[in-house]
């Protein structure tokens, strides 16, 4: 970090961390692994990075040897593998790829505490508004009440379920990829960055205007869908509200309930963006924003969000992008970017050759 790889990341983090212990003192409020209860994330994140190392090293290993012409043996595979550890995973990418894990824990960790804090900070819920406001925008129509009528309340419940439930294994996906397959490069400083501050506007948005969310202020009209995996998660996290709220101290669950804005929207709005800065495959851009379409009709059709959740999350995952250019110093031009890993390894295989 003292280089430059995640500064702004990293600010992020010990700013929210700093509120975070502030806000936990000041209302006696206990601080907590926000996944704990299951696979806590300081395990689970670092397995997920690790998976990721092993997949980079292991593939291009067996390149390595497939490309070798006559007989292999164990002499050479091992003197194959230690060259591709030595050239993938030098020092200076394991500084890299730590400090960026580092700085976007803290800041998850901070996230999710905070959002846990908020019914003890702010009692004020906005669900009302928020709900008059939506029928405004739909001309006096409930935007889920719309969605139900079109796409109807069976096999769409179980489809929009899958999108939502599918989005959870995004942030680590592309966390892997921006941290482990690319080499220091600044579009992996960009994405790491941009997703922390999505974390720390998505909390100032929630303490600005808290609500619970369409399923939990009005369920009456969510009562038709049909029962899938998503109404359990539902079910869940309100049971999670209860507990919290009856005895934060005698729990060990954290209160998760917060509708605008639409942090699901957020990111995956950012991570559309940054492949479209990045100039991606157009396979990966389409398939990039079908997937954030998708995510906000399921966000809506489900009641986790209301439809003005779900454009404040676009402006979040947009703001968020900009700030995130502006600490990695990203010009955030529309080109193709080459990457410094790139750079340096056109740069071996020319000295290689040479």
């Amino acid at each position: 970090m003292g280089r430059g790889d995640f500064r702004g990341a990293a600010a992020v983090a010990a700013a929210m961390a700093v509120a975070t212990l502030v806000v936990a003192a000041a209302y006696d409020l206990p601080v907590r692994d926000p996944d704990g209860v299951s696979v806590p994330t300081w395990v689970r994140l670092p397995l997920i990075v690790l998976a990721a190392v092993l997949l980079d090293v292991v593939a291009r290993w067996v390149l390595a040897l497939r490309g070798r012409e006559g007989p292999v043996t164990v002499s050479d595979a091992r003197s194959v593998l230690r060259s591709v550890v030595v050239a993938r995973w030098d020092l200076a990418q394991v500084r890299f790829t730590l400090s960026g894990l580092l700085a976007w824990y803290v800041a998850y960790v901070a996230f999710r505490n905070l959002k846990g804090y908020l019914p003890f900070v702010n009692e004020r819920l906005w669900d009302t508004e928020l709900a008059r406001l939506d029928r405004v925008l739909w001309l006096g129509h409930d935007p889920a009440a719309v969605l139900h009528e079109v796409l109807g309340t069976g096999w769409a419940a179980w489809l929009m379920s899958g999108v939502y439930v599918l989005w959870i294994g995004l942030v680590p996906a592309a966390l892997a990829v921006a941290l482990v397959w690319t080499r220091r490069s600044l579009a992996g400083e960009l994405y790491v960055t941009a997703i922390s501050f999505n974390w720390l506007l998505g909390v100032a948005v929630y303490y600005l205007v808290p609500s619970l969310g369409p399923v939990y202020s009005r369920p009456q009209g969510f009562a038709d869908l049909s029962p899938t995996f998503n109404t359990r998660v539902q079910e869940w996290l309100l049971q999670d509200r209860v507990d919290v709220l009856a005895g934060a101290w005698d729990t060990r669950a954290v209160q998760t309930v917060a509708a605008f804005a639409s942090l699901h929207v957020a990111i995956t709005v950012t991570t559309c963006l940054v492949a479209e800065v990045l100039r991606l495959p157009s396979w990966v851009r389409v398939t990039c924003w079908t997937f954030a379409v998708l995510t906000s009709v399921s966000t809506v059709y489900l009641g986790w969000h209301f439809f003005v959740d779900v454009l404040g999350g676009a402006v979040v995952g947009d703001v968020a992008l900009v700030l995130a250019a502006t600490a990695t110093g990203h010009p955030l031009r529309r080109e193709r970017v080459r990457p410094r890993d790139v750079v340096a390894d056109v740069d071996r295989e020319q000295a290689g050759r040479a």
